[in-house]
C-alpha cells in the first residue's frame, strides 16, 4: 500500500484536560491558570512568550530601553537568571545597588507591561564563573548542589537576602536551580526555602532537558533547543542533537544541552527519564536558542534563518510557551561588587579554563548573537521571530488547544534531505500547517511538487490548487479552515500573521480591490416556498458603514500567493494594498521583500501594523519611538487609505560616518598556533600575552549630541579584540567574522575621552572553528590574520509618534 507523503490526518489530543495542583490550588493568582495543554489569562488560553535578559549584565539606564525592544520584538515575558556571584562575592552583606537592583528591576519590567521570571539557582551557569557560586560558596568545605545540611545553610541565606530584596513583588515563576539531573528532593528542597524567604508565583520550574529527574508535580518542566554551540570540540562535526532541531518532533529533551558539565558533574541517573513532558503540563520552553556565545576554540554563528527554524518547528511541534536564551545580550561585571578586608575584590566573572570549565569565555562581553545584541542593536533574528511573535499574539488562544500532529510519512532521521518537514496544528475543524525546509552546514535542495492533503474530521482539503516547489529557506504556517470576521479562509499559502480590528469603511475611492473568484458550484436543494407577503419596509436613515477587519498574510519568497473559499481558488499578488473577500473581510498579503520591516503593535487602543527599515520601540501605550542613524521612515497602516507617514516629532539628528583610526603600535612577533590547551580545548590567551602581542589602535569619536547614541560598527579579522576607554577594559570579543558593534557611552565614553582598540592576529594554522565565511578568510593567509577593514560611528537619534491628543494639547 502506497501512503502519500504529504498526507496527514488531525488527531486529537490523546488524554484529557488535566488541572495541576500549581496555579489552580497552590500559588493561586486571580485570573491565572494552568492546564495540561496550556496557560489562560481571564479564561482565555495564551501562548507567553519569554525572553532571556541579565539585569546584572545590563546598565541600569538601559533597562527600560531594552525592555521596550523586548515587547517590541513580541515578547511578553522576561526571564533573568540572579547570579549569587554578581551579588555576595565576598561573604558578608549582599549588594542590591545600581546594576543588581533586582526589586527596580521587576518594577521596570512591570512598567513596561511584561511579566517577571526569576531563575534564582542557586546555581545557574549561564557561563558565569563557578556557574554563579561566589568563590566562598564554591571553596566551601559542602556537598554543592544537594540537601547537605551545610550546603542548605549557605542557600537559606541567599534566599533571605534576596526574598527581602525582592519584597513581595508579582512573579509569573521562579526557575530552581539548573541543569539538575539526579537530585528532584533537592528541588522541592529549594521550593520550601524560596517560599520560605517570601519569594512566591504560580509558577514554579526547572529545566529538564539531559533527561533530568524532576519532582512529579513540584515544577513545569522546561525544555530547550540549540541548533549549534560552543560546548562541543573544535572539530566535531554538526551533532545530531543540534541537527534534531531542524525537524518536528514530539519528542522534548534535548540531550546536548549541557553536556560538557554535566560530564564533569557526573550525573548519575538511576532510571532513564522520558523526553516528553509530563501529563501534568505542556510542553514548554525557556531556552530555544536566540543565538549563541563564542567560546575561544568553537565560535558558532548562528543567522537570523537558523534561529527562525528551530523556534518555527517548537510551535508546529505543539510549544504552549516559547522561551529563548539569550533574547538580549549584555556585558559581565568587570570586578565583584562587595569589599573585603583589601578594598574591591576583582574577578573574572565568565567561565573558564582557569576556573576548571572546559569552555574560555570571553572576559567580558555577553552578546550571544542575541536579537539585541550587547550594544543594543538588533540583529537580524529580532525581525525573523517577532513575525512568529505576532502570529502567537493574534492566533494563540485558537493555536493554544491544537494539539500537534506529525505525518504518517516523516524523516528517516537527521541525515534525511528529501522527506519533507511538515505538521498540522488543529482543533478538528481548523488548523495550521507547518513547513520547514532549512537547515545550516548541509543546505537543503529545493522541495518539487508538494501538494499537502490535511483530513480535519469529515473534511479533506488539498492545497495548493496545483503543486509547487518549495524552496530552500522556506519556513511558512498556511491557514487552514480559518475564520475571521464571519469569513471562512478555506486555505492560503501565505503564512498568517495577525488580524487586525474592524475599521468603518468611509473613503469610498481607497476601497480594497475586489477578488475576481470562479463560481462555486451551486448546492443541489428543494424548491424555494413561495415568498409570503409583507408590508412595505419602513424608510429609515442610511446604516452607519460596517466594520471591515484585516486579515494579514506574508508571502514566501518563491511560493506563489494563492487562496480559497468555498472551493473557489484564487491566486493574488503580494501587495501593500487589501483585496476584499466578503463584506467585513478584506486580505492583506505582504510582499516577502517587506518581512523584516514589519512590526505588529499590540499596545495601545487596538493592534496596528507598521513598515519600517528603522528599529522601533514602545511600552505598554503603543506610542512608537524611532531610532534611526538616518532619516525615519515608518508607515502605519490604515484600513481607508493603506500605509501612510507616521507622524513623529524629534530634534535630533542621526547620523552614519568613518571614524578615524590610527595605528599606534603594530602587532608584536607572530602569534603562535595555540596559546595552551585544557581538556584538549584551546585555551584564550592570557591577558599578558594578550597585551604583549596585540595591536594597538586609537579611535576618534567625532562630535555627538547629548541627546543621540553613539555606536562604534568595527569591521575586523583576527583572533581576539579589546576595546578600551581611557585604559580601561570595556568590552572584548573573539571573531568570528561577524561586524563587532559598542555602544560608546554604556562603554564609559565621554567627549575627549581616549578610546582604543587592541586586536590580536588569529594564526594562519588555528584549529579553532570558525563559521565558513571566517574560515574562508583565514585559510588563503600566510603567517597570521590580521585586519581593520573599516569603523564607522553610527550617531543613533529617537523620534517618538505624535498622538491626536498631543495636537489637541
Amino acid at each position: 500500500m502506497t501512503v502519500d507523503p504529504l498526507f496527514v490526518a488531525h488527531r486529537p489530543w490523546s488524554s484529557p484536560l488535566r488541572r495541576p495542583r500549581m496555579s489552580n490550588d497552590e500559588d493561586v493568582r486571580p485570573g491565572l491558570s494552568l492546564t495540561s495543554r496550556y496557560l489562560s489569562r481571564d479564561g482565555v488560553p495564551v501562548i507567553p512568550v519569554s525572553g532571556e535578559l541579565h539585569y546584572s549584565r545590563v546598565p541600569r539606564d538601559r533597562w527600560a530601553d531594552r525592555l521596550r525592544q523586548m515587547r517590541a520584538g513580541g515578547v511578553t515575558v522576561v526571564a533573568s537568571y540572579v547570579f549569587w556571584l554578581h551579588h555576595v562575592p565576598v561573604p558578608g552583606a549582599a549588594r542590591f545597588d545600581g546594576n543588581l537592583d533586582v526589586a527596580a528591576f521587576i518594577d521596570e519590567v512591570h512598567r513596561a507591561g511584561l511579566d517577571m521570571v526569576l531563575r534564582v539557582g542557586p546555581w545557574c551557569h549561564g557561563e558565569s564563573r563557578n556557574g554563579g557560586f561566589p568563590d566562598w560558596v564554591q571553596q566551601a568545605p559542602v556537598v554543592h548542589r544537594t540537601d547537605d545540611p551545610a550546603y542548605l545553610a549557605l542557600v537559606s541565606e541567599w534566599f533571605g537576602q534576596l526574598g527581602r530584596a525582592v519584597d513581595g513583588r508579582s512573579l509569573l515563576g521562579v526557575q530552581l536551580e539548573n541543569e539538575l539531573y539526579d537530585q528532584p528532593g533537592h528541588l522541592v528542597t529549594l521550593k520550601r526555602l524560596a517560599r520560605a524567604a517570601g519569594m512566591e508565583a504560580p509558577l514554579w520550574t526547572a529545566t529538564a532537558w539531559g533527561g533530568a529527574d524532576l519532582p512529579e508535580g513540584e515544577v513545569l518542566p522546561l525544555y530547550g533547543g540549540y541548533g549549534d554551540g560552543f560546548w562541543v570540540d573544535a572539530d566535531a562535526p554538526w551533532d545530531p542533537t543540534f541537527r534534531d532541531h531542524y525537524f518536528f518532533s514530539h519528542l522534548w529533551d534535548d540531550p546536548g544541552i549541557g553536556a560538557d558539565l554535566r560530564r564533569l558533574h557526573e550525573a548519575r541517573l538511576s532510571t532513564a527519564q522520558p523526553r516528553t513532558p509530563s501529563a501534568l503540563f505542556p510542553p514548554a520552553t525557556c531556552e530555544l536558542g536566540g543565538g549563541m556565545a563564542t567560546a575561544y576554540h568553537r565560535r558558532p554563528r548562528p543567522t537570523a534563518l537558523d534561529v527562525a527554524t528551530i523556534a518555527h518547528c517548537k510551535i508546529g511541534n505543539g510549544s504552549a510557551w516559547q522561551g529563548y536564551y539569550m533574547y538580549a545580550g549584555g556585558t559581565n561585571p568587570q570586578h565583584a561588587a562587595g569589599a573585603g578586608a583589601d578594598g574591591d575584590v576583582a574577578l573574572d566573572m565568565q567561565e573558564s579554563h582557569a576556573t576548571g570549565y572546559p569552555n574560555d569565555l570571553p572576559r567580558l562581553g555577553y552578546d550571544f548573537h542575541a536579537p539585541i545584541g550587547e550594544s543594543g542593536l538588533l540583529a537580524a533574528s529580532h525581525a525573523s521571530l517577532r513575525r512568529q511573535h505576532a502570529f502567537l499574539a493574534a492566533f494563540g488562544d485558537r493555536l493554544a488547544e491544537m494539539p500537534s500532529t506529525l505525518p504518517l510519512v516523516r524523516p528517516g532521521g537527521v541525515d534525511d534531505s528529501t522527506t519533507l518537514r511538515w505538521a498540522l496544528r488543529s482543533d478538528g475543524d481548523s488548523g495550521f500547517l507547518f513547513v520547514a525546509w532549512h537547515q545550516p552546514h548541509f543546505p537543503l535542495p529545493a522541495y518539487r511538487g508538494a501538494r499537502f492533503r490535511v483530513a480535519l474530521g469529515t473534511t479533506e482539503l488539498t492545497l495548493p490548487a496545483e503543486p509547487i516547489d518549495i524552496p530552500p529557506g522556506t519556513i511558512a504556517c498556511w491557514p487552514l479552515r480559518l475564520t475571521v470576521a464571519g469569513a471562512r479562509l478555506d486555505w492560503a499559502t501565505a503564512t498568517a500573521l495577525t488580524v487586525l480590528p474592524g475599521t468603518p469603511r468611509t473613503a469610498t475611492p481607497a476601497a480594497p480591490a475586489e477578488v475576481s473568484m470562479p463560481a462555486a458550484p451551486a448546492p443541489v436543494s428543494a424548491p424555494a416556498a413561495p415568498a409570503p407577503v409583507s408590508a412595505p419596509a419602513p424608510v429609515s436613515a442610511p446604516a452607519a458603514p460596517a466594520p471591515v477587519s484585516t486579515l494579514v498574510l506574508v508571502a514566501s519568497p518563491g511560493v506563489e500567493a494563492t487562496f480559497a473559499i468555498d472551493n473557489r481558488v484564487a491566486r493574488i499578488e503580494p501587495s501593500l494594498e487589501p483585496v476584499r473577500i466578503s463584506d467585513a473581510l478584506d486580505l492583506l498579503v505582504l510582499p516577502a521583500s517587506v518581512a523584516d520591516s514589519i512590526w505588529v503593535v499590540e499596545n495601545g487602543p487596538a493592534r496596528r501594523l507598521l513598515l519600517s527599515d528603522d528599529e522601533l520601540r514602545w511600552g505598554a501605550d503603543g506610542r512608537i519611538e524611532v531610532i534611526t542613524s538616518g532619516s525615519p521612515d515608518v508607515r502605519v497602516y490604515n484600513p481607508a487609505a493603506g500605509f501612510v507617514a507616521l507622524p513623529l516629532s524629534g530634534a535630533a539628528t542621526g547620523s552614519e560616518s568613518t571614524a578615524r583610526t590610527d595605528l599606534v603600535r603594530p602587532a608584536g612577533r607572530a602569534v603562535p598556533v595555540a596559546y595552551g590547551k585544557f581538556d584538549g580545548r584551546q585555551s584564550a590567551p592570557a591577558p599578558a600575552t594578550f597585551d604583549e602581542l596585540a595591536a594597538v589602535y586609537r579611535i576618534t569619536v567625532p562630535q555627538v549630541p547629548d541627546d543621540v547614541d553613539a555606536v562604534l560598527h568595527i569591521e575586523w579579522a583576527g583572533d581576539v579584540g579589546e576595546l578600551r576607554v581611557d585604559g580601561h577594559p570595556a568590552t572584548d570579543r573573539f571573531w568570528d567574522g561577524s561586524a563587532w558593534t559598542v555602544d560608546l557611552r554604556d562603554a564609559g565614553w565621554h567627549p575627549g575621552a581616549d578610546v582604543t582598540l587592541h586586536l590580536l592576529p588569529l594564526a594562519a594554522g588555528s584549529t579553532v572553528s570558525l563559521p565558513p565565511d571566517a574560515h574562508d578568510r583565514l585559510h588563503p593567509v600566510d603567517g597570521q590574520l590580521l585586519a581593520l577593514d573599516r569603523v564607522r560611528l553610527l550617531a543613533r537619534a529617537t523620534y517618538r509618534e505624535v498622538f491626536p491628543s498631543d495636537r489637541q494639547s
